[in-house]
């Protein structure tokens, strides 16, 4: 048995750590096996039964659940937990004795978490601090700090992301007189009821500068047909503004600065959300018959967008120092 003061590692009696790339404080448990090629960083917990090939790289504080296997392939950042008996594949169409160029890379960012029975199929990148819920089958990226559940894995909400001034229903929380508004905390952002109008022919909302839009825009355009499992938006604009409003049906938006994160159930055309630059968007939880009407102070201009949510937090970070 190799113990802590021999190597900083403890390897029991009935495990095999056959690789000398393992971080100081890391235990391999009996009937754990590790190749020689695998990198584990420091004071991880590879638990009984579990199995790590070659082209394998795990962060610091990763949790290994008893019966994971981890594939050619694996990228792990730091602290990940691996629930019991998650699995995970690196090609897609497998057959016996016969192996592709290049196994798919799958990579699960900091803080993630999968839990019991999950599988992952090959070539995914699972977002820093989403949550994979026990049992659920990913077949695509998850975003980060999402919260997946079922088959096929679907968005259910996002992790750490509280219901701004109780706005889990805006229309509810808003106050009815035209220009209420509920700052979000969530850099400049907010929601506001608009002016909205109404008799026995209908009802009307007017939208003009000044009076429900606070820019004056350059493109309007709608989001529809949505399936409820699918996500919208998914990046940040450096200069842009937006004004979301949902036109027909519900739609969740989740607004984050990379520091404070927040969601609002959009579900009537008299409430408008704000959404300041340099902040992530996310629209998803789309009613069948939702419609999104966005209107923004920009014209498409592809450098405006920020798609990586790593990238977004370094230029927020540089922005503060």
């Amino acid at each position: 048995m190799t113990t802590f003061s021999e190597t900083g590692i403890f390897v029991h009696e009935r495990g095999i750590c056959e690789s000398s790339h393992v971080g100081q404080g890391t235990r391999v448990w009996a009937f754990a096996h590790i190749l020689p090629g695998a990198r584990i960083g420091r004071g991880c917990n590879v638990c009984d039964n579990v199995f790590v090939e070659n082209d394998v790289i795990v962060g610091d504080d990763v949790t290994l659940k008893c019966g994971v296997q981890l594939w050619d392939g694996m990228r792990l950042g730091n602290r990940v937990f691996i629930g019991p008996n998650a699995t995970f594949t690196n090609d897609r169409m497998p057959r016996s004795k016969q192996y592709p160029e290049r196994f798919l890379t799958t990579t699960l960012e900091d803080d993630v978490s999968v839990g019991a029975n999950a599988t992952i199929l090959p070539g995914i990148t699972i977002g820093r601090g989403a949550m994979i819920g026990a049992g659920a089958v990913v077949t695509r990226n998850v975003p980060p700090y999402a919260t997946v559940v079922g088959n096929p894995g679907r968005i259910i909400g996002y992790q750490n992301t509280p219901v701004a001034g109780q706005v889990a229903s805006a229309v509810t929380a808003v106050p009815s007189e035209i220009g209420s508004r509920i700052d979000l905390g969530v850099r400049g952002c907010w929601v506001e009821r608009l002016p909205h109008f109404a008799d026995m022919r209908g009802s009307l909302t007017p939208l003009q500068f000044g009076k429900g839009l606070p820019f004056t825009p350059k493109r309007i355009f709608m989001v529809y047909g949505v399936s409820s499992h699918h996500v919208r938006g998914e990046h940040a604009h450096r200069q842009c503004e937006q004004f979301l409003i949902a036109a027909h049906g519900a739609v969740s938006v989740v607004v984050d600065d990379g520091k404070s994160r927040q969601e609002v159930r959009l579900e009537d055309p008299t409430i408008g959300l704000y959404l300041a630059p340099m902040v992530w968007g996310i629209q998803y939880k789309f009613d069948p018959d939702g419609v999104l009407m966005v209107a923004a102070s920009h014209e498409y201009e592809a450098e405006d967008y920020i798609r990586n949510y790593t990238e977004f937090l370094s230029t927020v970070e540089e922005g503060r120092s």
